[in-house]
């Protein structure tokens, strides 16, 4: 199972690292002003949500869950 604080922690550490704001990031993405404080107290965001924030951050969703360490995934599908 996934924390939500660690989701959290991610999140606020990788907009940091690109300057953006919690409140900004949220903004853009259409999200509740509480969505970040509700993973705070426990609450693992639904997978659209997480999508919103990784695409608008340039990251993976992967990332955010704590399922790898690299913020982007390398990884390329041969068609």
């Amino acid at each position: 199972m996934y924390e939500a604080m660690q989701i959290s922690k991610r999140i606020k550490k990788i907009a940091k690292s690109k300057k953006i704001t919690l409140n900004e990031m949220l903004s853009a993405c259409n999200l509740g002003i509480n969505t970040i404080s509700h993973m705070n107290h426990g609450s693992v965001p639904k997978s659209d949500t997480l999508a919103k924030i990784a695409d608008y951050l340039d990251c993976s969703v992967d990332y955010l869950l704590g399922r790898t360490n690299e913020p982007k995934s390398h990884h390329f599908i041969k068609l």
